[in-house]
């Protein structure tokens, strides 16, 4: 109640606020110099390198944050450390910029080094987040998460008992990272199921092997990148080489379905084995001028210091051998700049389903103390200029893939996603078509209790790979898996 003058009573509360706020008001002055300070500290270790000038500090704003932090310190229930306070505040400014940067712990950090390196504990799923939920980017093959049969688009809900809304991606990646031969219970909500389920799965050494292939049948191989790591363009060379020991190829597929993407230069290198020296492979394009530049198909741009050119004994027919690039909805990064740079040149027709649609560059900027921030600096361009970001890629020729995630999310559909340069979400292609690809039928109820069982890709099972197979042979291309009597108007004859 309010005395007639308009005074608030002077309650106990009422005396401790304004205690609490004189301390605040001499704390928060302090802490505008510490907090300044800091960040500093930071924009000189991060820019000190390049020729660009520091801004300006925004005083006000410091202000203001630093009154925020003061209050938590005085004030909050629990005592709260400055680390923790300050790391919050890290991960608060970077997550909200875009769904790419992140800030790294030192446990992210020592993760993602390893994890580019091919080896790593946990389920084996490549994940982001969505509405506040872990969703599953892409299961990585022969993983724990694999083998349960967790599909793209996938949202997890609960980890054991523990809600995920509320919890940071990092903090929820930590929980599903553990040592291996333990338990956790992943609670997932799928998109056509009518409620969540429960599936339990034991951690393991996830090893990933990027690189795969075999020989379909004379004269046609088969390469698969599930991932672009350290090692893979040499792991490519590899297995080319291998497939040419049985002789000349007709015709190769390569396969980037459901890839995740990965390392540049690995993306670079991929390219380059099948594109002639000094190509352009792809474009960036950012604020510093370390962030504009040109890829092209050359031993500095993929080899990483390694003074050995692993592409340089590749048979030379692999320059000019018919090609088919097979994409899904899954297909992110570093794959879609591979697809770009083949489709552009005409060195491949693409086949599939529209790609993901990740077309930015993250810069991984350490901080000391082996920590970093992931920074997105910069925007990829194919070699004809466009941007992937929130596009994607569109294939040559239409099939609709039965492995893709039922009701694709794409990079255009995250949250604080970059918008493309050139406007738009969606883009069109005026190339040949197989027929409209259309969303798979709902599976038959007798279906439903049945076990999931893993694609085996290049297999006879494998609809889309089988629909490359027959481009590459001059059959018919079918664009559905539809009953036959429903196939021959959804056919267009391959060109050669």
């Amino acid at each position: 109640m309010q005395h007639p003058d308009g005074a608030q009573p002077r309650t106990e509360a009422g005396f401790l606020e304004n205690v609490m706020a004189g301390k605040m008001k001499q704390f928060g002055l302090i802490a505008v110099g510490v907090i300044a300070g800091i960040l500093l500290s930071l924009n000189f270790s991060a820019v000190a390198q390049r020729d660009a000038t520091r801004l300006p500090l925004p005083i006000d704003e410091l202000r203001s944050f630093a009154e925020v932090f003061g209050a938590i310190k005085a004030g909050y229930v629990e005592p709260v450390a400055d680390k923790k306070l300050i790391t919050g505040a890290i991960n608060g400014m970077l997550s909200d910029l875009d769904p790419h940067s992140a800030y790294l712990d030192q446990e992210a950090f020592k993760e993602m080094q390893v994890g580019t390196q091919g080896e790593f504990g946990g389920l084996g799923i490549e994940v982001g987040m969505e509405d506040g939920f872990i969703k599953v980017v892409s299961p990585i093959e022969d993983s724990p998460a694999f083998r349960a049969g967790l599909k793209p688009n996938d949202l997890i809900v609960k980890l054991d008992d523990t809600p995920v809304k509320g919890l940071s991606l990092n903090d929820a990646v930590k929980r599903m990272r553990g040592k291996p031969k333990t338990a956790i219970r992943l609670t997932i909500v799928r998109k056509g199921e009518q409620k969540p389920f429960e599936v339990t799965l034991m951690r393991d050494v996830i090893r990933v092997q990027s690189v795969k292939s075999k020989l379909i049948e004379p004269g046609y191989g088969w390469v698969r990148v599930s991932q672009f790591q350290e090692h893979t363009v040499e792991n490519l060379a590899t297995q080319i080489k291998g497939l040419y020991k049985n002789g000349p190829l007709k015709g190769l597929i390569l396969d980037l379905r459901n890839d995740p993407g990965g390392l540049l230069n690995g993306a670079v290198g991929v390219s380059a084995a099948f594109l002639p020296a000094k190509a352009l492979v792809v474009s960036t394009n950012g604020r510093t001028e370390d962030a504009q530049r040109k890829f092209v198909a050359a031993p500095e741009d993929y080899l990483r210091g390694r003074e050995v050119d692993v592409l340089k004994d590749l048979p030379a027919a692999v320059k000019t051998v018919p090609m088919v690039v097979l994409l899904n909805g899954g297909s992110a990064s570093a794959s879609e700049i591979v697809a770009g740079a083949l489709q552009d040149h005409k060195r491949a027709t693409l086949l599939g389903t529209q790609s993901f649609g990740k077309g930015s560059v993250q810069t991984i900027m350490p901080l000391g103390n082996n920590t970093a921030i992931k920074l997105t600096t910069a925007r990829y361009f194919t070699p004809s200029g466009r941007s992937i970001q929130a596009k994607g890629i569109v294939p040559d020729v239409l099939v609709d893939d039965p492995s893709s995630p039922e009701f694709g999310i794409r990079e255009a559909d995250l949250d604080k996603h970059l918008a493309n340069p050139a406007g738009g979400e969606e883009e069109k292609s005026s190339t040949q078509h197989a027929g409209a690809a259309k969303p798979p039928a709902a599976k038959p109820k007798a279906d439903e209790d049945k076990p999931f069982v893993p694609l085996e890709f290049a297999s006879d099972k494998d609809f889309v790979f089988q629909q490359g197979l027959n481009f590459l042979k001059g059959l018919p291309v079918k664009a559905t898996p539809a009953p036959v009597a429903q196939t021959a108007a959804a056919t267009v004859p391959a060109t050669k």
